[in-house]
């Protein structure tokens, strides 16, 4: 009997592999092995696509000439400071005891693409061994058991071979076509400009257009010209005082009058003066409630973390970048704390639901949440989860929310402070589903003096419901004395109210905010919102720009290439004057690469290989078309005098010399 092989991407999740198949395995160099399995790992990836000079010396030299470069068959090759284990992994691979591979990289695109190229570059003999695919959501050893039992043959997962392949190929040729591309074009533009030695004009299918999206606003926010207002607020008495704004509703003497901001603000101080002389003029200076409103308002807790939503929150919170809220959370996941974290999903999969009782059994013992996780248990408050908005196979591709797993947390107190509250965070909003919604008590309220109406609104937690557990939100609500709520649920229309005084209070329109590095990572994910044509934005749903593992991974590229800047502290986005050139470079040449509708399209065609609903072979036609248009037209066009005046504007913006830039 043959031995099988697993095979992880990381040497801590090898380990944890042995530890569940308790085989006593022995430790080798590079891979530990027992009676019958042997485990190894690969260290991220050990195979990567070759230089354009692998293919011709003549490709190494950068020239327009040997533009577009667009290989039949693409070369790859051993990473050279991972080629030691490389070769450990392929010896095991072709190994002549070892009849089945377990592959148990990571659960999605990525990690089957590390797998493949090993595979590939190996020369492995796949009529002579079983292959099998392990797909787990967390690393716990109750689920890498199921992973190993349930294990599906490696072909069914071909689909999303090819578009792991796909993804790199595209990124491999448009980054290495319209980098050369427009740094030979325009590279001594930008370089002359800013007094430097030489600049690469660095482009990629995903980057270029987050790089678009932040320069974008940073003009947009230039261009704002704030308009003041001026509110005309009334103080009112019952039982105690509360204010009420003026606004133009139907029968006000202002109604769709040129001199309003919005319905319930003045251009002109001097009008909005004139609106309470008008009325103080009225005596006795009385309200009366035209309208009144009591109602019970329910929201029901938020759904479950995806990374998006985590990294965003992390951001809010936290003040630490996406790439390192993945960085702690990949720490956590391989800690066994929390499920599989690339995911997209933000709901539960009917398959878990069904056991989820033992996720928040483990919680019970954690000390800042446990008497919220007991509380669900001991009110079996679990057992209709699956019926809920919080679980829908449907919504769920590679994998299901982020949650604790219920287990590791011996390992809790050890990890940095930053892992705990990421936790901690994690832990509340999973809990927080199985509580029922928060309960408002809001009252609406009209009041007319004359012909013109003042309206007032109260909101106050009536039952926490979730909020018990998400930290602290029912807190932050506004509090009212109860008697003065009584008094204000009293009154119905005709009942009259003193007015105490009326007043001015100036405003004025706000910008559009810069992008936080947690704003950003959603706007990526929810690309489609960017796109006006709705056609378009039905059809790449979903999609976003770039994937949950590679979102943190641009923005970190952007700000290395001082492309955009962070603000640690605030976590805020902005573009640098080399950031903004770029921009105006890639705008006058390929202007498409700046369209979110173009990128996430092509993230929506390798949904489509994975599916299996389009073909490799037609998804690269339509990307050699694309690169080999593009190019043509850059060749044959010359924006570099245009391009100067374009650099002063951008560049007033900037006070470092532009040496610095």
């Amino acid at each position: 009997m043959g031995k099988s092989l697993y095979i992880a991407e990381k040497p801590s999740v090898a380990q944890e592999f042995a530890k569940a198949l308790k085989g006593n395995a022995a430790r080798r160099e590079g891979y530990l092995e027992s009676e019958n399995a042997v485990i190894t790992w690969c260290v991220g990836h050990l195979v990567t696509m070759s230089y354009p000079e692998a293919y011709d010396e003549k490709y190494k030299k950068w020239s327009l000439a040997t533009l577009p470069f667009l290989p039949e068959n693409f070369l790859y090759e051993v990473i050279p400071g991972v080629s030691k284990q490389f070769q450990i992994v392929s010896a095991l691979l072709n190994r002549s005891d070892v009849d089945t591979i377990y592959v148990c990289t990571d659960s999605g695109r990525e990690g089957e693409y590390i797998y493949r190229l090993v595979e590939q570059q190996a020369g492995v003999d796949k009529s002579a061994k079983k292959r099998r695919r392990v797909w787990i959501d967390s690393q716990t050893e109750e689920e890498i058991l199921r992973g190993i039992k349930t294990a599906k043959d490696l072909s069914e997962y071909d689909h999303l071979s090819d578009a792991a392949y796909l993804r790199a190929k595209e990124d491999y040729l448009m980054g290495i076509n319209f980098s050369r591309l427009l740094t030979l074009k325009y590279g001594n533009a930008i370089s002359s400009y800013l007094n430097t030695r030489y600049t690469v004009v660095s482009v990629g299918r995903v980057m270029t257009c987050v790089l678009g999206m932040v320069v974008r606003r940073e003009r947009e926010i230039r261009q704002f010209v704030k308009t003041p207002f001026y509110r005309v607020v009334g103080t009112f008495a019952c039982g105690g005082e509360f204010e009420g704004e003026f606004r133009a509703a139907p029968g006000s003497a202002y109604e769709h009058s040129p001199k309003l901001y919005k319905e319930n603000g003045f251009k002109e101080r001097a009008d909005a003066q004139a609106l309470i002389d008008s009325l103080c003029a009225l005596q006795p200076l009385r309200a009366v409630v035209c309208g009144a409103e009591r109602k019970k308002e329910n929201k029901k807790p938020p759904l479950l973390f995806n990374l998006a939503e985590l990294q965003n929150e992390c951001s809010r919170l936290f003040k630490i970048s996406p790439d390192e809220t993945l960085r702690t959370i990949q720490e956590l996941y391989e800690k066994k704390l929390v499920t599989y974290p690339r995911t997209d999903a933000r709901v539960l999969s009917s398959a878990v639901a069904k056991e989820i009782q033992k996720n928040i059994r483990g919680l019970a013992s954690y000390a800042p949440l446990g008497a919220f996780a007991q509380e669900i248990l001991n009110k079996n408050a679990y057992q209709g989860i699956s019926r809920t908005r919080y679980v829908n196979d449907k919504q769920i591709t590679d994998h299901y929310a982020i949650i604790p797993t219920g287990e590791g947390q011996k390992a809790l107190p050890r990890m940095p402070r930053q892992a705990q509250e990421v936790f901690e965070l994690i832990a509340r909003r999973f809990l927080g589903i199985f509580y029922p919604p928060a309960v408002y008590r809001k009252i609406s309220l009209a009041a007319a003096i004359g012909q013109e109406r003042f309206f007032a609104s109260f909101k106050v937690v009536e039952e926490a419901g979730y909020l018990k557990v998400s930290g602290g939100k029912a807190a932050k609500e506004e509090t009212y004395d109860p008697a003065f709520l009584d008094a204000l649920s009293a009154l119905k229309k005709g009942s009259g109210l003193e007015v105490k005084k009326l007043e001015i209070r100036e405003g004025e329109t706000a910008a559009p905010k810069r992008y936080n590095s947690g704003s950003m990572i959603l706007a990526m994910e929810n690309a489609g919102q960017l796109i006006e044509d709705e056609e378009l934005r039905e059809q790449i749903r979903g999609s976003g720009i770039g994937t949950s593992a590679t979102r943190a991974e641009i923005l970190k590229k952007l700000i290395a290439n001082k492309y955009i800047a962070l603000n640690k502290k605030t976590q805020i986005l902005t573009p640098t004057l080399l950031g903004e050139m770029i921009f105006d470079v890639v705008n006058y040449s390929i202007r498409s690469l700046l369209n979110p509708a173009l990128t996430a399209s092509w993230e929506k065609g390798l949904t489509y290989v994975a599916e299996g609903t389009i073909t490799p072979d037609e998804y690269m036609e339509k990307l050699n078309h694309f690169i080999r248009s593009r190019t043509e037209n850059v060749l044959h066009s010359h924006h570099q005098t245009q391009l100067r005046g374009i650099f002063d504007e951008a560049a007033q913006y900037y006070k470092k010399n532009r040496r610095e830039a």
